[in-house]
């Protein structure tokens, strides 16, 4: 074993999942890197390049890292949430609805979401409805009140206020400044 591989175990590090495992010749478990389990004897750890090599050689998977799955635990959660939010960003959303959606406690998917994304799952949200926004301004000529009800918004004037807020100008300035689109009527000016 590389000493790399033996530091990244005692530090439990993320940045080394994936391109490796250990498994424990006392309990025939494997592990990713970035396990939260006891820290190993380093005499009683071997090392795998790949999830088939472990299983081959007989180990099984740890319940708590569970290194058989594409993404760790907390980053599945993350993954799951960010593709909630990507598909229904335009409907009503709670962060009891995500959960709910996803089978764990509210608690729990807002402390994990904000400790790897950095942010929470409503700021998440609202860079996602922002985002759909600018670009409809930009490439279409709907109404402001069709892109509000398109991101989510049900209130044409809540949804100015917010973008105001978050973008710096409103979505009539915005669409006049970056517009890609000749509205009706702009021609004769």
């Amino acid at each position: 074993m590389q000493e790399y591989m033996w530091e990244a175990i005692i530090q439990c590090d993320r940045l080394y999942d994936g391109k490796f495992y250990y498994g424990l010749t006392t309990t025939k478990i494997f592990c990713r890197p970035s396990c939260k389990s006891r820290t190993p004897k380093r005499e009683n750890t071997k090392i795998f390049s790949s999830v088939s090599e472990a299983n081959t050689a007989g180990f099984r998977p740890c319940k708590r890292c569970k290194p058989e799955k594409l993404y760790a635990p907390d980053s599945e959660i993350v993954h799951n949430v960010k593709l909630f939010i990507h598909h229904h960003f335009n409907e009503p959303i709670t962060l009891h609805k995500i959960a709910e959606e996803i089978h764990i406690s509210p608690y729990h998917l807002h402390r994990t979401f904000k400790k790897i994304v950095g942010t929470t799952t409503s700021d998440y949200l609202l860079q996602k409805r922002m985002k759909v926004a600018k670009e409809l301004l930009k490439t279409t000529d709907k109404s402001i009140t069709e892109i509000a009800f398109k991101v989510g918004y049900h209130n044409t004037s809540h949804f100015s206020t917010v973008f105001s807020n978050k973008v710096g100008i409103n979505p009539s300035t915005f669409r006049k400044q970056y517009s890609t689109v000749t509205l009706l009527g702009d021609e004769d000016e």
